[in-house]
């Protein structure tokens, strides 16, 4: 009993200590709100407006549409989608895009790459989640911003010149869907 018990008060101290030893800056709760207020800062300085937007407070993600295409034509989950996207850090550097004369103008141009409109099945996580979430609510031929907190993104991995921790900035052109085998 004394060495369950000893073993039990081991476990807690070690726990104790594992919690002690988390820095207060790098807890989910505190990046979030670090991102939530890089991303008010940046709309500040550089204002985005259309004529429909999406604001999740909580998250801090957003969708701005920049055209609304009013298809009807929304995706679900096993439709295939295709989208032309240029991704972006908030201090504007382009780090991705599906469009190569964007890719040239901003030094990130491969030519071992194909630059054409990017194709994956909604649903099936091929993507970040904040990629995925904004395409789930637009409607085929709509062009939106999407604005995500880091936790949407990559996280606190660093993703090639992503830094971690970055909020993300995804201008997307929802060029169409296929109906996919609805679950």
């Amino acid at each position: 009993m004394n060495k369950k018990l000893l073993s039990y008060l081991g476990v807690v101290l070690l726990a104790i200590g594992f919690t002690a030893c988390v820095d207060s800056e790098s807890t989910v709760e505190s990046i979030l709100e670090k991102d939530k207020k890089a991303i008010e800062e940046y709309l500040a300085e550089n204002p985005i407006t259309g004529p429909k937007d999406f604001v999740d407070e909580v998250s801090g993600f957003r969708v701005i549409w920049q055209e609304l295409s009013n298809s009807g034509r929304l995706p679900v989950p096993g439709d295939t989608v295709q989208v032309n996207y240029v991704g972006k850090l908030l201090n504007g550097r382009v780090f991705d895009t599906s469009i190569e004369s964007v890719a040239r103008e901003n030094n990130i141009f491969s030519e071992n790459r194909n630059y054409i409109p990017l194709r994956f099945i909604l649903g099936r996580g091929q993507l970040i989640e904040g990629f995925e979430s904004a395409i789930a609510i637009m409607e085929a031929g709509d062009k939106a911003t999407v604005i995500m907190p880091s936790l949407f993104g990559y996280g606190g991995a660093a993703q090639g010149d992503i830094p971690p921790n970055s909020p993300l900035i995804f201008e997307l052109d929802f060029i169409d869907l296929k109906k996919g085998p609805q679950q």
